[in-house]
């Protein structure tokens, strides 16, 4: 009996560091080629008044599509955003888009809606705004992190001069 047990045991170690060099291996693979960006909306979001003056942020909806054929999980996206003609970070937004549940292969993300905290602010009414001779547009530079993997770029979008409300 015990002769058993130890074979019992033996089996599911093997089970277990079997699964964890699966799981790690998949959380080295690059996010780019496991992930598809689809549905991608870019636009000025409307943020409301700020000390009495409209305020637009640049906003990026976006849908990641599983293309692999494993469930991935712990997803994290960062959005980095510079104005035309910049070098340097203007604003940005991080948010986790895949958690411990996952996604299973061929599914696809609930919308994900990446802004800016920081944007634009005038007394105009927005839609002026956009128009005004004064403004720069921006580009949104998005990374995805898999796990403990480093930070990979899945790609990058201008920012419509569009106003948006939702």
């Amino acid at each position: 009996m015990r002769l058993q047990t130890l074979r019992t045991l033996a089996v599911v170690a093997c089970v277990l560091s079997l699964s964890a060099a699966c799981r790690s291996s998949a959380a080295g693979e690059d996010i780019s080629r496991l992930l598809v960006v689809t549905d991608v909306k870019t636009g000025w979001f409307d943020a409301g008044i700020e000390r009495g003056m409209n305020k637009l942020v640049p906003s990026l909806t976006l849908t990641l599509k599983n293309a692999s054929n494993q469930k991935v999980t712990l997803v994290q996206l960062n959005a980095v955003i510079r104005r035309a003609g910049e070098k340097e970070e203007w604003g940005g937004a991080y948010t986790r888009a895949i958690g411990s549940e996952g996604l299973a292969p061929g599914a696809s993300t609930a919308p994900i809606v990446l802004r800016s905290s920081l944007g634009y602010t005038g007394v105009e009414p927005r839609n002026v705004m956009l128009k005004n001779s004064q403004f720069v547009d921006a580009r949104i530079q998005l990374f995805a992190k898999y796990g403990g993997a480093n930070w990979a770029k899945l790609g990058e979008y201008p920012v419509a001069r569009e106003l948006l409300t939702k």
